[in-house]
């Protein structure tokens, strides 16, 4: 028997899968009674785990277990952030065939290849029979959420993905919308005139920020959307574990910078010590033997937190800046900050949004780790014609009913993933110029070369660009000076 259509949240750090049945949202548990879903994948010499069960063996078998799939995914191995996070990977990562990132695991005791939307597939494989056991039907058909920010080549490779977990994908969903048509849904009684709605939506790995208009009578139009496909929790994981390798080094004069196993505890530590700053000012970190029988054992404060990740958290606020300014809309105009995501739980995020609003109170309505999944899956009904009376206003304005559609936006997300493309390789080359060919350029083209990746890098951090055109200014005035510099030694 065929059941319904689903609705899956795939997440960097945890997935969650939502179905509409008794004229609501039901949000399925796993096979351990959790809600939501590790989007991790481990390989042994027995068996394939995915969720919790790879995640709770990471210790013992780092270099096999694959997280941050969904930063690989419709990526190509030369992209400058592909190579920054192989350096903070504990798996391994090589260049496959038309430069597709191929991840390398042992697994019954061979060595496979295996491609991010193949890493994928299996975490919606098991979203899918998650489904399938709670309702006790076959699942063929979903819709699946996305960044607002991801290209045309990761929402296809994400429907790829789909696809390979047996799935017919109906629909890609921008996630800071799912988030809205959830908030909508839940406060549709309580909405009696037109409000603007800011959705906040920042998770382990990708963050997003919608401005959405909901009617008195329901309906959702999205007015502007701003984000970053990388940048999250992990991030500031990241952070922390830079931070704690230089007091490691400090303290025991030991550098476990190469040693993966040893990066890999204190990753799987800082994580658990992000979670507990949110309720504490202060943890202490401690692991045995984390390097030859030497153990570390440290306290790390909430401030100290802030403070290394000050710049991250100073960007979404300027991300924030920039989807009002692309809405045309004042900060005074905005009714509802809506907060989804696990890493809005941050208090410090949770601050700064606050005295940006000059002091309004954040919405927590709605469930920050089941929010997108519950829209993903109100849209599932809606397209499955699964309507009932309480789904009937709930509608997004045809015209703009998904960004994806809006062409304008769509060449905003091109010409601006285009040029920051362009800085990493620039930025690549510049770090991997050899003694020998610094003597072939004079030392004013490298002077030129820097200042302006510098220049350009600082306009897209601080949003200074919004246009097409403006990206594609600048792109055209970095390979107008880099590339005669470049060519002189290639």
């Amino acid at each position: 028997m065929v059941g319904p259509t689903i609705g899956i949240d795939l997440g960097t750090s945890y997935s969650c899968v939502g179905v509409w049945q008794h004229n609501q949202v039901e949000i399925i548990s796993n096979d351990l009674g959790s809600r939501t879903t590790p989007s991790w994948v481990a390989f042994t010499d027995m068996e394939r785990l995915v969720g919790e069960g790879a995640k709770n063996q990471v210790l013992t078998n780092h270099m096999h277990t694959i997280f941050d799939a969904k930063r690989l995914i419709g990526k190509r191995f030369s992209d400058g952030t592909v190579q920054e996070d192989m350096k903070l990977w504990p798996f391994k990562v090589i260049k496959g065939t038309s430069d597709i990132p191929k991840i390398v695991v042992a697994y019954k005791g061979e060595e496979k290849q295996f491609s991010a939307e193949e890493i994928s597939s299996m975490v919606l494989g098991k979203m899918k029979d998650i489904a399938e056991a709670f309702l006790g039907k076959t699942v063929n058909d979903a819709v699946i959420t996305v960044p607002a920010y991801f290209d045309d080549s990761q929402r296809q490779a994400t429907k790829d993905a789909g696809h390979v977990a047996g799935l017919n994908v109906l629909r890609i969903v921008n996630e800071p919308t799912a988030a809205a048509i959830a908030y909508g849904l839940e406060m549709r009684i309580d909405i009696s005139r037109e409000t603007n709605v800011l959705v906040f939506d920042l998770g382990g790995g990708t963050f997003d920020v919608s401005l959405v208009n909901i009617d008195e009578n329901g309906k959702l139009e999205v007015k502007a959307v701003a984000g970053d496909t990388h940048l999250g929790g992990q991030d500031f994981d990241n952070k922390m574990v830079d931070h704690l390798i230089k007091e490691f080094k400090r303290k025991k004069k030991i550098d476990i910078q190469g040693n993966l196993k040893a990066t890999g505890r204190l990753r799987v530590s800082c994580e658990r010590a992000k979670r507990q700053l949110s309720s504490s000012i202060e943890t202490i970190i401690e692991i045995d033997s984390l390097h030859k029988n030497v153990d570390f054992n440290t306290k790390i404060s909430r401030a100290k937190f802030e403070h290394l990740n000050a710049d991250f958290f100073n960007k979404c606020i300027k991300t924030v800046e920039s989807c009002l300014k692309d809405a045309k809309m004042d900060k005074k105009d905005v009714d509802e900050v809506v907060l989804v995501g696990g890493s809005t739980r941050i208090p410090k995020i949770q601050q700064l949004l606050q005295e940006f609003f000059n002091g309004k109170e954040l919405s927590k309505k709605i469930h920050a780790d089941e929010a997108v999944a519950y829209g993903a899956t109100v849209i599932a009904a809606k397209i499955s014609g699964e309507i009932s009376q309480k789904l009937k206003n709930l509608m997004l304005k045809d015209a703009e009913e998904y960004k994806l559609d809006d062409q304008l936006y769509k060449k905003r997300v091109i010409a601006r993933n285009a040029l920051e493309k362009y800085i990493y390789e620039v930025s690549s080359k510049i770090t991997t110029i050899g003694d020998t060919n610094k003597t072939r350029l004079h030392n004013e083209d490298m002077k030129k070369m820097e200042d302006a990746i510098t220049d350009a890098t600082e306009s897209l951090d601080m949003d200074k660009l919004s246009e097409v055109d403006e990206y594609e200014k600048m792109l055209n005035q970095l390979q107008k000076l880099c590339v005669p510099i470049i060519s002189k030694i290639e």
